[in-house]
């Protein structure tokens, strides 16, 4: 009989079963497709936000009518001020 050089310690220790390497790389892909999630989650947001850029309405009115507008603001009012004191 051949005797295995080794300490009476490693005698005793057991090499780890199967299933928890199984549960090891179920966790690793568990996170694995988190991250990848997270990442197209990510990449499809910044996509949007690229080609939705500056797409909105105003109410404003075009250049040639904001000119009146203004004249009218600088011109004095007529009817009567009020002061509180």
């Amino acid at each position: 009989m051949i005797e295995e050089l080794t300490t009476p310690f490693l005698k005793k220790a057991h090499p780890p079963p199967l299933h928890e390497d199984a549960n090891t790389v179920v966790i690793a892909v568990v996170i694995t497709l988190v991250f990848l999630t997270l990442l197209t989650v990510l990449v499809v947001i910044i996509i949007y936000l690229y080609r939705n850029k500056g797409s909105y309405l105003t109410y404003e009115q075009p250049a040639a009518e904001t000119d009146v507008s203004v004249q009218m603001e600088d011109a004095p009012a007529k009817e009567k001020e009020e002061y509180f004191i």
